[in-house]
């Protein structure tokens, strides 16, 4: 028997697919890593950030909801920390824009290891779509008269397994034009919108608090 309906997972596949694929923190991170550096490391962001939503899924198995309510200001202040952190990143990437060099994400020198990963974690911690997804997305898809836990680890294969072929295929597909942005003036150009979309994301997620 699955732990989901057939009718609760035909309405569930498409809002996740929407969910997934829409451009977001994420997404635009796989997509810097990928042109900065290179398909592997790209892949390697996208690793942490679904350990980033695996955690999410632990919060909502251990009553997420119930634990914002009961206690809003350690949530706030962990939302505050990650929408700081993607406004470092964004700044990281303006000042290499700036100075014509490599910010701590170009490929200029070797990358640090586990660095795309811890990134990418932090990233989607912080990622307002993953705090909207298991608040107002996901509850009204689960039945409350049948066990949870079934139902999360359910839903949880489908998005984790959505989230990585997005992210995946836009990781990958920066990474096949970062033979195209060797040059100064396309590295920089490139820098300068990454960072201002990381700005512009850390200010809607500081906003929301």
């Amino acid at each position: 028997m699955l732990p989901i309906s057939l009718e609760r997972l035909a309405l569930f596949l498409p809002v996740m697919a929407v969910v997934a694929f829409t451009p977001g923190p994420a997404n635009i991170f796989a997509i810097a890593t990928g042109v900065r550096r290179g398909p592997r490391a790209a892949l390697e962001g996208v690793a942490g950030m679904n350990v980033g939503t695996l955690v999410w899924f632990f919060g909502a198995a251990f009553g997420l909801h119930a634990l914002m309510t009961a206690y809003p200001g350690a949530f706030r202040w962990l939302a505050i920390l990650g929408g700081t952190y993607v406004a470092w990143l964004g700044a990281q990437a303006l000042w290499g824009a700036w100075r014509g060099g490599a910010s701590h994400l170009d490929d200029g020198k070797p990358a640090r290891p586990g660095a795309a990963f811890r990134d990418g974690m932090a990233v989607q911690l912080a990622n307002p779509k993953a705090l909207l997804f298991f608040t107002a997305i996901l509850p009204p898809f689960l039945d409350p008269a049948a066990p949870l836990g079934p139902q999360l680890f359910a839903f949880g294969v489908i998005a984790i397994g959505m989230d990585v072929i997005a992210m995946s295929a836009y990781g990958l597909g920066a990474g096949a034009l970062a033979d195209k942005l060797r040059q100064p003036n396309a590295q920089r150009a490139f820098s300068a919108i990454v960072g201002a979309l990381f700005l512009i994301t850390a200010a809607f997620i500081l906003m929301r608090m």
